[in-house]
């Protein structure tokens, strides 16, 4: 083999459709452009979502729901994710050590799912009703 015979696969290239090219090609004349009007002419074309002028849709639908951007700094710990901890005494800080909650966490709260089998002892860290009665059932405490 020679690098002046390498060519690609059959099949693997083809011609591109020049059209416009008289009218024995097929396509030639209005070079599938239709007749008259914006889209038939050079460099005329509209924004995303035009409508020729009527409303857009997306402008006709009613605007809908929010999301708060604080969300990302709410985390949410669960009952055996604290039951898995060695540390005694939980806090952020060791949540954030040990890859429970994300480092953008500002408040956590835990919920009851899952087993608790031993005391633990929770700083500045919020509880459901029914995790915090978990909790304190296994001998643990909230601060």
């Amino acid at each position: 083999m020679e690098l002046n015979s390498i060519k690609p696969a059959d099949g693997a290239k083809h011609a591109k459709r020049r059209v416009g090219r008289g009218i024995g090609s097929g396509l030639g004349k209005t070079a599938g452009r239709g007749h008259k009007g914006q889209k038939s002419r050079a460099g005329g074309y509209h924004k995303v979502g035009f409508e020729g002028g009527q409303m857009p849709l997306q402008r006709r639908l009613p605007k809908r729901g929010f999301k708060s951007a604080q969300l990302q700094f709410n985390a949410e710990v669960t009952l055996s994710d604290l039951n898995g901890l060695e540390a005694a005494e939980v806090d952020l800080l060791v949540l954030k050590q040990a890859g429970l909650v994300s480092n953008l966490a500002k408040r956590v709260k835990v919920i009851k799912t899952g087993e608790i089998s031993r005391a633990v002892s929770l700083k500045n860290i919020a509880a459901t009703a029914a995790a915090k009665a978990a909790i304190e059932a296994a001998g643990g405490s909230l601060a």
